[in-house]
């Protein structure tokens, strides 16, 4: 028996995968393939102050080796989360986060206040870098004084645990995870998509409808190890890892590289089941590499 347990700030997670935001509905659209009681949390969507219509379509595109998204943040806003969603999902047991994303530093705040009450969200993930929103997300996460307003901002009034999601469409990850950690980040997660584009030569038109979205899956995975490794060096609070995590061997170089936790997403898409095996494989891996605690090997990369 290996202990699979991690610690973010003050949450201790029966393991360390969770879902990442945008990729798992609410949870719930996932109870006829999983329990998600067995994983160690789940991220609901990006949730904002206002009803959200999103991009219009095409929103998605699959890519050789990953999938390109715009779909702006498609939701019905906090108060629909709260009165609908949240009595529907609160007794799993389990850790469910909320995923905030605003485009002015009051949206944060006024977001972030009003899910200060809800029992069962044991954290946020402040957004700071949706690039598929013509204003607020990566706009913030993209300079130290944009990360700053929001961070400092929602730090004053959200007392419980804070994740800072990081862009990885910045020169210098590093400075990016200090200035989130100064103003109050109680972990960091990273990276969201990276910033790219598909063309149909047929009709010599962009596939999005937005020209421009996310790239996501095994395509950002070298670029996700490498910001995970630098910043989990250079900061003290916990990062969770995410960037094209599709099984149990990829979520382990994550650790590897000094991720405390990790965040699956485009698996969900081709295989619901996803969380759970990597689950597994990490707890198989432990067994055979004679691990007791999956905390053994947070950071034990041999360089």
């Amino acid at each position: 028996m290996v202990d699979l347990s991690v610690n973010i700030h003050q949450l201790t997670m029966k393991n360390p995968v969770t879902t990442a935001s945008g990729t798992f509905g609410y949870g719930e659209e996932f109870t006829d393939f999983i329990d998600l009681n067995r994983l160690g949390g789940f991220i609901v969507k990006g949730t904002t102050l206002k009803h959200r219509e999103g991009n219009p379509y095409p929103r998605m595109a699959e890519t050789p080796a990953g999938m390109l998204n715009a779909v702006g943040l498609q939701n019905k806003g906090v108060d629909y989360f709260i009165e609908n969603i949240y009595p529907r999902i609160k007794h799993y047991d389990t850790h469910i986060w909320v995923n905030v994303s605003g485009s002015t530093v009051e949206e944060y705040v006024a977001i972030a206040e009003k899910l200060n009450d809800l029992e069962k969200i044991t954290a946020i993930e402040v957004n700071i870098s949706c690039p598929n929103v013509k204003e607020g997300g990566m706009a913030f996460g993209t300079t130290c004084p944009g990360v700053k307003a929001v961070v400092s901002a929602v730090r004053k009034v959200y007392q419980k645990t804070m994740i800072v999601k990081l862009s990885p469409n910045v020169t210098n990850i590093v400075e990016m995870a200090k200035t989130a950690e100064d103003e109050g980040a109680d972990a960091l997660s990273l990276i969201n998509t990276l910033l790219g584009m598909a063309i149909d030569a047929k009709t010599r038109r962009p596939v999005l409808s937005t020209i421009t979205g996310g790239l996501s899956g095994p395509a950002v995975k070298p670029v996700a190890l490498r910001m995970v490794w630098q910043v989990s060096k250079a900061v003290k609070v916990p990062v969770i890892g995410i960037g094209g995590i599709m099984t149990a061997t990829d979520a382990i170089e994550f650790l590897l590289a000094g991720a405390t936790a990790v965040q699956v997403g485009t698996a969900n898409f081709i295989d619901p089941q996803a969380t759970i095996k990597i689950i597994e494989g990490i707890e198989q891996y432990l067994i055979e590499n004679k691990f007791k605690s999956v905390k053994d090997i947070v950071g034990a990369l041999i360089v």
